[in-house]
Formats: structure tokens, sequence, C-alpha cells
């Protein structure tokens, strides 16, 4: 086995942690069956899907939010009764209009896989952090201890919720009608334009979050097969930036912090990310892309892109 192809497969054995890496499962049985029209048909379910997860997730939520008391461990339970919810309704649609039980989210990787993404985004997040203090660009001041709930309870929703709407509906459903390079291209570009309503938001910014997070949390989903890593890095990613940095997290409050991080004046707005915070800087862009590009490559050679379209 040559030097290349053993680093592959230490690298695919760490983010999977052990479980093993396989290609999507675009799914291709019942409303999903070969046949005229299949693009079609699943670019449909990809808009009901869609629909039907944030319709089940976002309510859930909000109603749990305003039945159970405003303290924080209760309202944290709300955002994770949301993000249960997304992954129950998802599970059943596939299951009934697909004709399959969704590996995506196969339960047996969850905490193996979950625990290797949360280290990843707590890690990438971070180091964007030193390289911004290290040059000067951002102010990191301490404001002891801040209660953990509401960070925890915004980035368990916004990963799970997010990844299944981004990555196990768009990403997969696209990628079966169009394969996988329109996918990547479409479900990057709608996660982060989806991003320019955001308070502070500019189109660099959007460019910025769809080259960071939708090609590089589609590619560890490419990977491995399954979500669980993609989840586990876009909830660390916010939890770390908003609750142990405390900066603005796509351009929003993300709640008590741990510390204040803040942009030196002075400098351009695509070095610093500006108001809408350190995702939109240089520094945010070219670590995560690179750790897409290198998780790409990794998917490219286990032969993922071919075998999931086949």
């Amino acid at each position: 086995m040559s030097t290349n192809s053993s680093l592959a497969a230490a690298a695919a054995r760490f983010l999977t942690a052990g479980q093993g890496i396989r290609p999507l499962e675009l799914g291709g049985q019942r409303f999903l069956h070969p046949g005229p029209l299949r693009w079609l048909r699943a670019l449909g379910w990809a808009v009901a899907l869609f629909f039907l997860v944030a319709f089940a997730a976002l309510p859930t939520a909000e109603v749990l939010g305003h039945w159970l008391p405003a303290v924080g461990p209760a309202q944290f339970a709300a955002s994770l009764g949301g993000a249960l919810a997304a992954l129950a309704i998802y599970a059943l649609a596939v299951w009934l209009a697909e004709g399959r039980w969704p590996s995506e989210i196969a339960l047996k990787p969850l905490t193996p896989e979950l625990a290797v993404g949360l280290l990843i985004g707590t890690a990438m997040f971070a180091a964007v952090m030193g390289i911004m203090a290290g040059f000067g660009l951002y102010e990191i001041r301490s404001l002891g201890a801040a209660p953990v709930w509401t960070a925890a309870g915004r980035a368990v929703q916004s990963g799970v919720v997010e990844e299944i709407m981004i990555r196990a509906i768009l990403l997969r459903l696209v990628w079966r009608a169009f394969g996988p390079w329109i996918a990547f291209a479409v479900s990057a570009a709608l996660f982060g334009f989806g991003h320019i309503a955001n308070p502070n938001a500019t189109v660099f910014a959007a460019i910025c979050i769809a080259l960071e997070a939708g090609i590089m949390l589609g590619a560890f989903y490419a990977l491995t097969g399954r979500i669980w890593v993609s989840i586990g890095v876009h909830a660390a990613w916010n939890f770390t930036q908003g609750y142990l940095f405390g900066a603005a997290v796509s351009g929003g409050d993300f709640g008590p912090a741990l510390a204040s991080s803040t942009a030196r004046p002075g400098f351009a707005e695509w070095l610093t990310g500006g108001a809408f915070g350190p995702e939109a800087s240089l520094p945010a862009l070219v670590v995560c892309t690179a750790v897409g590009v290198a998780v790409m490559v990794l998917a490219w050679r286990a032969g993922h892109f071919r075998k999931a379209a086949a």
C-alpha cells in the first residue's frame, strides 16, 4: 500500500471513529425508482421533504419553548426536541416514500462520529481565532462564567436541522437528479445565500459560507455516507464561535458567552469578517476550504462519487 493510500485510510478511520466509510445512499426505490423523469421526481421530493422537515422541526421547538419553563435547561430541551423531530420525520418520510431505512442517520455510528465532528469543529474554529489573534485582527476578552444552555440549544438545532435539510435532502436528491458536482454547487450556493438575510450579511459573507460550510460539510457526508460528522462539525463550530469565543455567529448574537471577540477597527472586513463575524473572514475561508478540499479528495479516492451515482 502506498504512503498516500495509507494516509487516506488512516484519515478515513479517524473521521468515522472506526465505523467505516461508505458511498451515499441516494435512494432508488418507490418514488425514486429508475425510469422516466426520475430527475424531476427527485427534485420534487427534495422540495417536499425540505419543507416537511422544516415544518416539523421549527414549530416543535417553538411550541416546546412556549410550554416549558423559561429556564436554561428547559429551553435547551425545546431545541433538542426540534432536532429530534427533524430526524424522526426525515426517517419516517424516507422509509415511506423511498422504501428504505436511511443509512445516512444510522444509529450505531451516531456517538463516535458525532464526537469526531465536535472535535473537528472546535479545533477548526479555534485555529481560525488563533490566526486572527496572532495577526492582531481580533480582540478577545474573557468574561468569566456564563450559562451554556442558550448556545448549546442553538448549536444543536442549527447543526441537526440544517444538515438534514441541506445535506441529507438537497445535496443527496440533487445528486440523484443531476450528479455530484451540480449537487455540491446547488446545495453550497443555497446554504451560503440562505444567510444573505442575516444581520450584517454581505455578498462576500454569503460566498464565504457557501465555500467554507457548503463544500466542507457536504464533503464529510460524501466521504462517510452518513450525516453525523457534518452535524458535529456544524454544531461545534457555532458553539465554539458563539459561546467559547463570544463572536458573532452568521451576523447574530448567540447568547451568553465565556468571552467577547470583536474585530479590531482599521482592518478590511474581508480580513476579519466585520460585524457578520469570523465566518466571513479570509482566515476562516482558507482553513475551512482547505479541510473541505482534503475531505473531497478522500471521498474521490474512495470512489464514492462514482459508486453513489451507480
